[in-house]
Protein backbone atom coordinates (compact mmCIF):
# COMPACT_ATOMS: atom_id res chain seq x y z
CA UNK A 1 0.00 0.00 0.00
CA UNK A 2 1.12 3.39 -1.03
CA UNK A 3 -0.17 6.58 0.92
CA UNK A 4 0.76 9.80 -1.00
CA UNK A 5 0.78 12.93 1.15
CA UNK A 6 0.07 16.47 -0.23
CA UNK A 7 0.46 19.52 1.84
CA UNK A 8 -0.38 22.94 0.67
CA UNK A 9 -0.37 26.69 2.02
CA UNK A 10 -2.80 28.92 0.92
CA UNK A 11 -2.10 31.99 -1.06
CA UNK A 12 -2.82 35.05 0.96
CA UNK A 13 -6.58 36.08 0.97
CA UNK A 14 -7.91 33.10 -0.03
CA UNK A 15 -11.09 32.35 1.93
CA UNK A 16 -11.17 29.09 4.36
CA UNK A 17 -14.39 28.25 2.95
CA UNK A 18 -12.50 28.11 -0.70
CA UNK A 19 -9.97 25.85 0.73
CA UNK A 20 -13.39 23.77 2.11
CA UNK A 21 -14.66 23.26 -1.08
CA UNK A 22 -11.82 22.37 -2.94
CA UNK A 23 -10.78 19.23 -0.73
CA UNK A 24 -14.76 18.78 -0.73
CA UNK A 25 -14.20 18.03 -4.61
CA UNK A 26 -11.55 15.70 -4.55
CA UNK A 27 -12.92 12.83 -5.57
CA UNK A 28 -11.33 10.87 -9.26
CA UNK A 29 -14.32 8.95 -10.48
CA UNK A 30 -13.18 5.45 -11.68
CA UNK A 31 -9.97 5.75 -9.37
CA UNK A 32 -9.97 3.49 -6.35
CA UNK A 33 -8.32 5.09 -3.17
CA UNK A 34 -8.68 5.89 0.21
CA UNK A 35 -8.57 9.36 0.61
CA UNK A 36 -8.59 11.78 3.83
CA UNK A 37 -8.36 15.21 3.52
CA UNK A 38 -8.77 18.56 6.04
CA UNK A 39 -7.45 22.18 7.11
CA UNK A 40 -4.90 22.59 9.60
CA UNK A 41 -5.94 22.98 13.13
CA UNK A 42 -3.50 25.74 13.93
CA UNK A 43 -1.86 24.30 17.03
CA UNK A 44 1.52 25.22 15.77
CA UNK A 45 3.12 28.03 13.62
CA UNK A 46 4.80 27.25 10.59
CA UNK A 47 2.35 24.23 9.67
CA UNK A 48 0.88 23.88 6.03
CA UNK A 49 -2.67 24.90 5.72
CA UNK A 50 -4.27 21.80 4.40
CA UNK A 51 -3.49 18.12 3.64
CA UNK A 52 -4.72 15.36 1.42
CA UNK A 53 -3.67 11.90 2.26
CA UNK A 54 -4.45 9.04 -0.31
CA UNK A 55 -3.62 5.13 -0.23
CA UNK A 56 -3.48 3.70 -3.10
CA UNK A 57 -2.81 -0.61 -3.95
CA UNK A 58 0.71 0.07 -5.44
CA UNK A 59 3.34 1.72 -7.95
CA UNK A 60 1.29 1.14 -10.68
CA UNK A 61 -1.94 2.22 -9.26
CA UNK A 62 0.44 5.65 -7.49
CA UNK A 63 1.09 6.13 -11.50
CA UNK A 64 -2.13 5.96 -12.60
CA UNK A 65 -3.83 7.93 -10.33
CA UNK A 66 -1.02 11.08 -10.84
CA UNK A 67 -2.03 10.67 -14.46
CA UNK A 68 -5.23 10.47 -14.30
CA UNK A 69 -6.47 13.27 -16.60
CA UNK A 70 -9.59 14.03 -14.01
CA UNK A 71 -6.68 14.07 -11.05
CA UNK A 72 -4.57 16.46 -13.18
CA UNK A 73 -8.04 18.82 -13.78
CA UNK A 74 -8.53 19.13 -10.07
CA UNK A 75 -4.72 19.95 -9.45
CA UNK A 76 -4.89 22.94 -11.81
CA UNK A 77 -8.17 24.20 -11.48
CA UNK A 78 -8.85 23.88 -7.85
CA UNK A 79 -5.79 23.52 -5.67
CA UNK A 80 -3.11 25.80 -8.27
CA UNK A 81 -4.89 29.05 -7.58
CA UNK A 82 -5.55 29.30 -4.15
CA UNK A 83 -1.93 27.46 -3.25
CA UNK A 84 1.13 28.94 -2.97
CA UNK A 85 2.81 26.13 -2.43
CA UNK A 86 1.89 22.25 -3.05
CA UNK A 87 4.32 19.52 -1.57
CA UNK A 88 3.58 15.89 -1.40
CA UNK A 89 5.69 12.32 -0.66
CA UNK A 90 4.94 9.10 -1.14
CA UNK A 91 5.80 6.41 1.15
CA UNK A 92 4.84 2.77 1.85
CA UNK A 93 2.74 1.72 4.64
CA UNK A 94 4.69 -0.20 7.28
CA UNK A 95 3.79 -4.01 6.93
CA UNK A 96 2.77 -3.45 3.64
CA UNK A 97 4.39 -5.34 0.37
CA UNK A 98 4.03 -4.86 -3.32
Amino acid sequence: MIRNVVVGRVRDGVAPAQVEQALRDLRVDGVEFDLLAGTDLGLREGSADYVITVDLADEQAYRIYDADPEHNRIHAELFAPISERIERVQFRLPGQRS
